[in-house]
């Protein structure tokens, strides 16, 4: 049986009344309970709702069919690589050597050297992801304001501490407790998302598509997992990512610096356009997240991807 390495990600529950973080071995079938916590519990909605109170055994057929689903849709997609595009193509030479994810664990790949300009803009990377959120420095605290001001903006900040952040998906009212985890980055990357592509981060905040949950996923803390589930799918940790996504990823990098940032806000778009098309609750959130890992780890994985424009996701951003 393959081993399985403990890791910390952004939990965010209560246990005998203090927040705390969870651990769990890596792999998707390992996370069970919903990655967002205890969140607005004065506004949940009655216990009627069907979404919040799945039985376990169908649940499990749920997850199982879903499984089994992304399996057949990799098999498909190595075996049209391997027949319209050539074995000499890029994913005719790499799709053989690994299955993306099966059960729960990343096969590794032959990764090829880097080029000088991949080795720097993937150190500086990696050293983004490694700075923690911390409150007591200015530059920190100032980007929160600046968050604040690009997602409201005539609205006028408030302070650090404050029952108005929750307005903007904090689960309290200081926004500094919700970035274990995440670290500084997914503020950046909030911060990212908002000046790029603004239409689509409002819809997103304001939750305008679709038909919405009675139980909404907070905005702002479900973009901080997000930012934590991305470096962990692309195999950032590592030294160099071994991963297909994460050797994908190296690729994109090298067409754009900010290729992390570009794919953090593409990931959100099609998790928000997944929650819709499932319907939805909160507690179905860490669900929600895992399918769109799969989706974006089959999007890396298309032959054609070579900048994050080529991803079918992208075109979500846009619309």
């Amino acid at each position: 049986m393959a081993s399985r390495t403990m890791r910390r990600r952004p939990y965010h529950g209560h246990e005998d009344g203090n927040r705390h973080e969870k651990l769990e071995a890596s792999g998707l079938d390992d996370l069970h309970e919903p990655l967002l916590g205890n969140y607005d519990h004065e506004n949940r909605p009655s216990e009627g709702n069907s979404h919040d109170h799945w039985d376990n055994g169908t649940r499990k057929q749920h997850l199982h069919w879903t499984f089994l689903f992304s399996q057949l849709l990799a098999q498909w997609v190595q075996w049209l690589a391997n027949v319209v595009m050539g074995s000499g193509s890029i994913i005719g030479r790499i799709l053989p050597l690994q299955s993306s994810t099966q059960n729960g664990v990343a096969r590794k790949l032959h990764l090829s050297a880097l080029s000088p300009l991949q080795e720097e803009r993937l150190r500086t990377l990696q050293k983004r992801l490694e700075v923690p959120f911390d409150g007591s420095q200015a530059e920190h605290r100032d980007a929160l304001k600046q968050l604040w001001r690009l997602a409201y903006p005539d609205r006028e900040h408030p302070p650090i501490k404050s029952e108005l952040w929750k307005d903007m998906g904090w689960q309290g009212c200081d926004p500094s407790t919700d970035f274990r985890g995440g670290g500084y980055i997914s503020l950046e990357n909030l911060i990212f998302f908002a000046q790029k592509y603004p239409e689509s981060f409002q819809r997103l905040l304001h939750k305008q598509d679709g038909t919405r949950s009675e139980w909404e996923y907070p905005f702002a803390v479900a973009g901080v997992n997000i930012s934590f589930m991305l470096s962990q799918m692309l195999d950032l940790q590592s030294g160099k990512p071994s991963t297909l996504a994460g050797v994908r990823f190296l690729e994109l990098l090298k067409d754009d610096e900010m290729a992390f940032d570009h794919l953090y806000c593409i990931v959100f778009r099609a998790m928000d356009a997944q929650w819709l098309a499932k319907r939805a609750s909160y507690m179905e959130f860490n669900d929600v997240l895992k399918s769109t890992r799969v989706q974006l780890e089959h999007e890396l994985s298309l032959e054609y991807v070579s900048s994050f424009r080529d991803l079918p996701a992208y075109k979500l951003l846009k619309s």
